[in-house]
């Protein structure tokens, strides 16, 4: 019999390999089937239950690539020998990506897991918490994990330019030069998770954007996972206008801390209002991340702890 396994959501040459390599080391365990490999399409030729085996095999080797970006080659053994236990602990694993270097990307706060459980069931989500919190990263990492998986087609990243008590007139440079150090927390967390060259790329081609507020006027944001960073400095018409960019296939997490807001004195904050106009709108989520979620040094907590204590 003949069957074809077509490779759907990951590179092709992930799973074949360069010059077919890991192909070559899957099919070495099946001598009796022919398999040939033209683009995304794997063809198989030989007797029903070993075709079966091997497409149950690619299946979840194509699975644990589309997870993490990546297979081994005793992974692929594993997989192979029937070891499967473990490879189905990794894909049921909370980790969202892999970042640089092979570090793992994951919740590591009851409320960081409810945030990344918050957007996978809410296409908009607001997390709200004091700095340190993990919100922005781990906001990042379910917009990267999307990405990867093709569950979107890009990455949007966006902030309010509000000047902390520093004049950005004075700053140096052209607008996009006077704007950067804003986006550079976003920049920070992107190249956490993707290779540099490869960012590098996303950008110059627009699969990955970094811009102020004001930019996204105008647009209708669609297949596009969008954060909005440092809501607290937004006022009311800024974040309507952000919230309304929403297309049928987007994603949206808002992140913001009310207590650093740095907007003029007798200019209220959008988020504050947002949070109170949009707690009964369902389809929405809300979380709260708090001094326990602090992934900082232990003296951030403390410091947090104090200041909610005057306060």
């Amino acid at each position: 019999m003949e069957e074809v396994f077509i490779i759907e959501g990951i590179d092709p040459v992930l799973l074949l390999g360069v010059n077919n390599q890991k192909l070559k080391q899957i099919v070495a365990h099946f001598p009796q089937l022919k398999v040939v490999a033209r683009g995304e399409a794997i063809k198989i030729n030989g007797s029903g239950a070993e075709v079966a085996r091997l497409k149950n095999n690619l299946v979840l080797i194509s699975s644990v690539i589309e997870k993490f970006g990546n297979i081994s080659k005793t992974e692929i053994e594993q997989i192979i020998e029937g070891e499967v236990q473990e490879i189905k602990e990794m894909l049921n694993d909370e980790v969202l990506v892999y970042g640089q270097g092979g570090g793992v990307v994951k919740a590591q706060t009851l409320n960081q897991r409810k945030l990344v459980e918050a957007s996978q069931k809410n296409d908009l989500v607001f997390a709200v918490g004091p700095a340190g919190t993990g919100k922005t990263f781990t906001s990042v990492a379910l917009a990267v994990q999307a990405f990867k998986a093709k569950k979107v087609k890009r990455i949007i990243l966006t902030r309010p330019a509000v000047e902390a008590g520093e004049n950005l007139g004075f700053l140096p440079g052209d607008l996009k030069e006077k704007l950067d150090p804003y986006m550079q927390p976003l920049y920070d967390a992107l190249r956490a998770m993707l290779p540099v060259e490869k960012l590098k790329e996303y950008i110059e081609n627009g699969t990955v954007e970094v811009a102020p507020l004001a930019f996204m006027r105008g647009r209708t944001l669609d297949q596009a996972f969008v954060i909005m960073d440092e809501a607290q400095n937004a006022t009311e018409m800024q974040l309507r206008m952000f919230l309304t960019r929403m297309g049928k296939s987007a994603k949206f997490i808002v992140t913001g801390d009310v207590t650093q807001i740095d907007l003029p004195k007798k200019q209220p904050s959008g988020l504050l209002q947002a949070l109170n106009y949009l707690k009964a709108v369902p389809g929405i989520a809300f979380v709260e991340l708090d001094g326990k979620d602090v992934m900082r040094h232990p003296l951030v907590g403390k410091i947090i702890k104090a200041y909610e204590r005057e306060a």
